[in-house]
């Protein structure tokens, strides 16, 4: 099982644009997303991550460098995984339960709760996605794409469960890229996943994250 920690760092928001915020990331490791889990979707974009946390919020730098990009959806809680988009999927009760936390290059979101069992998620209201702010940043690179997204995510988004703190937490958790109506569809993670068909909805292949 992949497992990561989470350092702890105090990033000021008072100037949220991607430069300051990059800027005072710009220490943390990066970590790949590059497991390519289904033999017909081999295509593999160039995507790391970044993450730390200040005990109230998390923060998770993504960068991906890509061929195509794609930004269709602009509404909360439209089809994003159709875009070109990252996730971040977590569960902080031992995978009983999980949250879907997707973003495209735009900044639109998506934040789906509950169990494994698809009838028994739900999408959150859009005032609780909107509480997740977004840099972006798009720049052509040797005729392929490459773009920058970073998520601040504060603990008010884990409505099904009472997080006073991030400090000591363990959790279970994968980071995806994908672009299911991209011209080269593909399912990325960090956290192998073993299943015959693309389906990141697998809590039992989410890695161990703990916040130091």
């Amino acid at each position: 099982m992949s497992s990561l920690q989470i350092p702890y760092r105090d990033i000021a928001l008072e100037n949220f644009t991607y430069y300051a915020l990059s800027q005072q990331m710009g220490t943390l490791p990066w970590q790949p997303i590059a497991s390519v889990n289904w033999e017909g979707f081999s295509y593999k974009p160039n995507v790391n991550f970044q993450m730390a946390h200040d005990s109230q919020r998390i923060f998770i730098h993504y960068s991906v460098q890509e061929e195509f990009v794609k930004a269709q959806y602009v509404h909360i809680n439209e089809a994003v995984w159709e875009d070109s988009c990252v996730e971040f999927f977590v569960s902080f009760d031992k995978k009983v339960s999980y949250y879907n936390i997707e973003f495209n290059v735009l900044g639109t979101g998506l934040i789906g709760s509950g169990s494994r069992r698809k009838e028994e998620r739900a999408r959150l209201d859009p005032a609780i996605t909107t509480k997740v702010r977004t840099a972006t940043t798009v720049v052509n690179v040797d005729g392929k794409k490459k773009w920058n997204i970073i998520l601040v995510i504060p603990t008010a988004v884990f409505v099904n469960d009472k997080i006073g703190s991030l400090r000591g937490l363990t959790a279970h958790a994968n980071f995806y890229k994908c672009g299911d109506g991209l011209p080269t569809p593909h399912f990325l993670s960090w956290s192998k996943i073993e299943h015959p068909t693309p389906n990141f909805h697998l809590p039992d292949f989410f890695g161990e994250i703990v916040f130091e």
